[in-house]
């Protein structure tokens, strides 16, 4: 039994490592690769060692226990050699069962891309960070600007009280006063643009927050499909 609780803390600690120093690159002072390595060789190696201490006395068990622990160590291993593919599948998965959540997405030039997934409604919902709070908001290429609701503006830190309702705006109410603001940050998945113009509708005059063309005209580009909108940076 020791020696199955040292397997797993060799393995438990070395994958915690990796884990830690996955974007450095290195670990102790090795390629993380080379590390990863390591650390299987060395479970292995103890693995090893304690079947054939136990052998001697019995030989059947001991054949059970290398190979369960075999896999074991496989598993771990082969999990944190396949972590990015591992990783898309459970976004895409997410992204399917929580319409908005973003998907980030490598294409075959390298290129990187955010994915959104269509609602039942029909609408793209993104979930942005806008200074440092998460908003979920529409996207709409037919508004010019990113418009905020009143409590929205609120939740990142505007004083929507003492702004200037100046614009006179068209939302799904109608048309509505709204104040101009310039947003400090806001970030979809890995897209993330500053000193981004905006608006801030009148108290109870837009339902939801929409993401206009002032963030979306600033990408690559903007491709819908069928179920799904990419945006690229």
């Amino acid at each position: 039994m020791n020696r199955l609780i040292l397997l797993l803390a060799i393995l438990g600690i070395g994958l915690a490592l990796l884990l830690i120093n996955h974007d450095s690159g290195q670990t102790l002072g090795m390629n993380n690769d080379d590390f990863g390595q390591l650390v299987s060789l060395g479970a292995i190696a103890t693995l090893l060692a304690a079947g054939i201490l136990r052998s001697r006395r019995h030989f059947g068990e001991s054949v059970r226990q290398i190979a369960i622990w075999l896999l074991i160590a496989v598993g771990l291993v082969s999990g944190y050699a396949y972590r990015v593919e591992l990783q898309a599948f459970g976004d895409r998965v997410l992204s399917e069962l929580m319409p908005g959540r973003t998907m980030v997405v490598t294409d075959s030039g390298g290129q990187q891309e955010v994915v959104l997934r269509k609602r039942l409604d029909g609408h793209f919902q993104a979930d942005a960070t806008i200074n440092g709070r998460a908003v979920s908001m529409l996207v709409d290429t037919g508004a010019s600007s990113i418009a905020l609701t009143y409590d929205d503006a609120e939740r990142i830190g505007l004083d929507p009280s003492n702004l200037g309702y100046t614009l006179t705006v068209m939302t799904a109410n109608g048309p509505a006063l709204a104040a101009p603001v310039t947003l400090e940050q806001i970030a979809i998945g890995s897209i993330e643009r500053r000193n981004i113009r905006a608006t801030v509708a009148a108290e109870g005059k837009l339902d939801r927050s929409l993401l206009g063309m002032s963030f979306l005209s600033t990408l690559d580009s903007l491709q819908m499909r069928t179920d799904e909108l990419r945006l690229r940076d």
